[in-house]
């Protein structure tokens, strides 16, 4: 079932996860702007008060040198003493081109006759004497004196005839920043508002889309803690949160599995002793009513339930103790052929009463195990053998090391198990349908029983068709290797089947 919030108290009115989001995204972009405008402005600063020196410094010495041709052509400065308006006149036909429109603003400014002042060769004031002279220093005024103006040489060939000065441009510039700043202001008051405004959509439209995603996955959760493992969100797009939004509807279907699983293992549980239980019942009642006599056959048939009922609970302890991690397990270096020869040895009769014939080749393979869980685990593959193979049949078993694992390979005859079944077979009462059904009476443990005792002991248990027809078995163990060739206290592991050490009984 997906999820969806129907509720409009499954909606909280403000995310903290959306709010955190949107806060640093809206303080980032404002910090962001702030700093782009210190360093754009002072950066512009800098440049426009280095660009009106070079323009003026160019300015200044493109009027030095019409002044010096003049003074050449007229020998003296006398003609613009006479005449004002000549130096008017000398400085627009200099500064200003003839092909464009006269200057505005910062360019007229540079190119204004009255930001010059004119010396002659004996530094005399020619033109622009104002702007030589200094203020009153008796009056207490605060009243930053003017810049000292810069001066360029005029010459007439190799002579020095004059000077030429211009004030620097920071008298320009009190005017100027004041433009500057306030075009800034407003363009910065543009630019901070629009990266407001980006903010706040940005912001919004993020934390509306992750706080949404992570409202459902906190509904879903909270619907998963409370027992309903049919929930599941929605997995579209390739990001983190689709992958956790996988990742939660993949546990979603495991614990939907496991109660399934154990509503199934409660149910098959209850049958297995219900049966037995059941038998008890009757002999008993039938025995009290004197259907049948109190004799010691009868009581051997109660003590049979009785027996099965204890297997069935020693089973199921067993397997609790192995999902709690405490089975009891004392790891040992262990013969791993003499264990399984002598214990297949001991129910050949056992085998051969259900018409199989027991096949086996092995070689001396020393393992880390426990003997009595060992001998625990031939028990339960045998018992399944026994139980689930047609006779006249064959159980051959093999062992050899495989890399560095002792392999045991358990096989028999037909009939064989389904391969999509083949998984199941040591989930625990789980019993095929087909050929290889609940024939003997079993609990559906034994398989369950003998992958968590292969387990305890650091091995694995693989299922398998068999080349016999029936079923196989591949049983791998870690080696136990002794550390040093020379103190071996026990015989190494063999590799070849064909050593002196190999067993065959056929």
């Amino acid at each position: 079932m997906s999820l969806s919030l129907s509720s409009r108290r499954d909606w909280p009115r403000l995310s903290r996860l959306s709010f955190k989001l949107f806060a640093i995204i809206l303080v980032t972009n404002v910090l962001i702007s702030g700093l782009v405008f210190v360093f754009v402005s002072r950066s512009l600063d800098e440049g426009f008060v280095n660009y009106l020196e070079r323009s003026q410094s160019t300015r200044a010495e493109t009027l030095a040198n019409a002044l010096g041709e003049q003074w050449t052509q007229r020998g003296s400065w006398q003609w613009l003493r006479d005449n004002p308006r000549a130096w008017q006149s000398l400085v627009r036909s200099q500064l200003w081109s003839s092909d464009r429109h006269p200057p505005t603003g910062i360019d007229r400014q540079l190119s204004d006759a009255r930001g010059y002042v004119l010396l002659d060769e004996l530094s005399n004031p020619v033109i622009g004497e104002p702007l030589l002279k200094q203020p009153p220093q008796d009056l207490d005024l605060d009243i930053p004196p003017p810049p000292e103006p810069h001066f360029v040489p005029i010459r007439s060939g190799d002579k020095l005839v004059g000077q030429l000065g211009y004030l620097p441009p920071e008298r320009l510039m009190a005017r100027m920043d004041q433009i500057f700043l306030e075009r800034q202001q407003r363009n910065l008051t543009i630019i901070v508002g629009s990266l407001f405004l980006t903010s706040l959509l940005l912001a919004g439209g993020l934390a509306w889309w992750l706080g949404r995603r992570a409202r459902f996955m906190t509904l879903a959760t909270r619907r998963l803690t409370l027992g309903d493992y049919s929930v599941r969100l929605s997995e579209r797009g390739r990001d983190e949160l689709s992958r956790l939004s996988a990742d939660f509807n993949q546990l979603a279907e495991t614990l939907e599995a496991n109660r399934r699983a154990r509503q199934r293992w409660v149910a098959d549980i209850a049958h297995e002793l219900r049966t037995p239980l059941a038998v008890l019942r009757g002999e008993i009642e039938a025995m009290q009513d004197g259907v049948r006599p109190l004799s010691p056959d009868n009581l051997g048939s109660l003590q049979q339930e009785v027996d099965q009922l204890g297997h069935l609970v020693e089973d199921l302890r067993l397997l609790a103790q192995s999902d709690a991690g405490a089975l009891d397990m004392h790891l040992v270096p262990v013969d791993l052929e003499e264990s399984l020869v002598q214990r297949l040895e001991d129910s050949e009769l056992r085998l051969e009463s259900h018409g199989l014939t027991l096949q086996l080749d092995t070689v001396p393979i020393w393992v880390r195990a426990d003997s009595q869980r060992l001998r625990q685990l031939w028990d339960n593959l045998l018992s399944n053998t026994i139980a689930y193979t047609d006779g006249p049949g064959t159980l051959r078993v093999t062992l050899r090391q495989r890399h560095d694992q002792a392999e045991v390979i358990w096989e028999d005859t037909p009939p064989g198990v389904p391969a999509d079944e083949l998984p199941r077979l040591t989930e625990r009462l789980y019993r095929v349908e087909g050929s290889r059904n609940r024939r003997s009476g079993g609990s559906g443990l034994g398989l369950s029983i003998a992958r968590a005792l292969i387990e305890a002991q650091g091995g694995v248990l693989t299922p398998s068709a068999s080349p016999l027809g029936g079923l196989r078995w591949t049983l791998a163990f870690p080696l136990d290797l002794p550390a040093e060739p020379s103190a071996e206290p026990y015989p190494p592991a063999m590799e070849s089947a064909s050593s002196n050490g190999s067993h065959t009984n056929r």
